[in-house]
């Protein structure tokens, strides 16, 4: 897990447990191949308390964890799908 995503989930209020089942029950719905350091993906999962939850992952071989959020309705339909913007 990055400093990154550990700082943003204190400030954002979430929980480790959250973040581990959206992860386990979650979909990719986006994928960066070029992203900055290395690829990675969107993941979206919800929590068994029903929170929806985005977490960004990087890919093998190296598996970190860059961020979690909750999606924000005015960014994303039905927390899967990315409005584009006008």
């Amino acid at each position: 897990m990055s400093d990154h995503a550990v700082k943003r989930m204190m400030r954002r209020s979430i929980e480790r447990v959250e973040f581990e089942e959206a992860l386990m029950e979650g979909e990719i719905i986006e994928q960066y191949r070029g992203d900055k350091y290395s690829p990675s993906c969107l993941i979206y999962g919800k929590t068994r308390r029903g929170r929806d939850l985005h977490v960004q992952v990087s890919l093998p071989p190296r598996v970190v964890i860059i961020t979690a959020y909750d999606p924000d309705p005015a960014e994303w339909i039905g927390c899967r799908v990315r409005r584009h913007k006008r």
